[in-house]
């Protein structure tokens, strides 16, 4: 099965990581918590925390707003995941 949400982003659609002068979770900022690794929404551009981290601020992120697809905000990885098929795509 062949996901189209990560079919329709290419490197010129991507939100880039140098979009961000600080790279931190919105929400975690707002409640003083921690994150592990962050996420950048490719929707709407939120960058939010992982799955790994207490709060879980993308998945949050996609069960309220429907928002399928993230990336990782983390320097050196170059990937996408779609909550929606589960799956992945590296760029």
């Amino acid at each position: 099965m062949t996901c189209e949400h990560l079919q329709t982003l290419t490197t010129e659609t991507i939100i880039p990581k140098a979009n961000y002068p600080v790279f931190r979770c919105e929400e975690c900022v707002k409640t003083n918590s921690r994150w592990v690794h962050l996420r950048i929404c490719q929707e709407c551009g939120k960058m939010l925390c992982c799955d790994s981290s207490p709060n879980q601020h993308a998945s949050h992120h996609y069960q309220e707003t429907g928002h399928p697809v993230i990336s990782s905000a983390e320097l050196g990885e170059q990937w996408l995941w779609c909550f929606t098929d589960q799956q992945a795509k590296n760029y």
